[in-house]
Formats: structure tokens, sequence, C-alpha cells
């Protein structure tokens, strides 16, 4: 069992698309009493338009997203808020840079099959996001390291599970 935190700390629900983290994120961050900030939205246009047309992006292409989400991290730390970020944070090196906005950055990393994902892009209308750019996701995902300060949670179970997994092993009060 995680011992409780004090304090701001600021948790980053990530995955690949499809994976439910902006609704996994929402609930969660309705439990806990903190803003919920969508990741996507800070994606810029240039970045929106390159997903829609099929292409994966880069390291290049996220880290100014990535920037702006740790500057959103960082606003929330100097105010003395909490917060919950949906992000898919799919490499080491992206989870480094949303963990420079402030000292407790912790992740969520909702999890599950293959099929499950491309079921889920399938259905999903209105998102920018094309299920064919999912094998690119997948194959740059890193899963949290020991060292990193997160949990995991399987994406089939339903939502209300997911938070409760979610606080018990991230010790949230």
């Amino acid at each position: 069992m995680v011992a409780a935190v004090t304090g701001p700390q600021h948790i980053v629900v990530m995955g690949v698309s499809g994976s439910g983290k902006t609704t996994t994120g929402a609930a969660l961050a309705q439990r806990m009493g903190w803003p919920f900030v969508e990741g996507d939205s800070f994606h810029p246009e240039a970045n929106v338009r390159k997903m829609a047309e099929g292409t994966p992006l880069d390291d290049t292409d996220r880290a100014p997203w990535l920037q702006a989400l740790a500057d959103q991290i960082a606003a929330a730390e100097a105010r003395g808020e909490s917060l919950v970020l949906g992000c898919s944070a799919l490499k080491r090196a992206y989870r480094d840079i949303l963990r420079g906005g402030a000292p407790r950055v912790r992740f969520l990393h909702i999890h599950g099959p293959r099929e499950l994902l491309a079921e889920r892009l399938n259905h999903r209308a209105g998102h920018f996001f094309p299920p064919k750019l999912l094998e690119s996701q997948l194959a740059a995902l890193e899963p949290l390291a020991e060292d990193e300060d997160g949990a995991v949670v399987d994406l089939a179970l339903p939502v209300e599970d997911q938070v409760r997994a979610a606080v018990r092993m991230l010790g949230l009060a």
C-alpha cells in the first residue's frame, strides 16, 4: 500500500489513443475534487492536421505540446493546486518533460489489449485521431518503469473500478 501524499500532486492519465484517458481522467478528477486538463486540446493545429491525415507525430512534433502540458502542471503547482491531466505520455522521455512541471507528477497508465483499443477507436466519432495510427502508438509505448511513480489499470474495467483502483494504488486520499 502506498502512503498518502500531502501537498499538490499531479496525476497524468496516460495510454494510447482509445484507452479512455479523458473518461477515466475526468472521473478521477471529479472524485478528487481537482481540475481535469484535456491534453489533446493543447496540440497545435499542425499536429491535429497531421494526425487527421493519418501521419504519426514524431518527437519534434510532440516537444512543444509536451512543454505546454508541463507548463499547465507548473501553473497548478504555483497555485498550490493538484490536477489530473490526460496525455498519452508514450515514452519515458515524454514523461520526463511532464515531470519537469512540478516535484510530484505521477502516472496512471490505462492499458489493455490491442483488440479492445481498436474496437474503441473504430466506434469513436468526432475525434481527429484515426484508428490506423493505433499501431504507431503501440510501437512507441514504453510502459512505466519500476522507478517511475505510478500505477497501471486495466482499460477493460468499468471506469468506476479504474478510479477506485487508482485511488488505492496511488494512495490518494
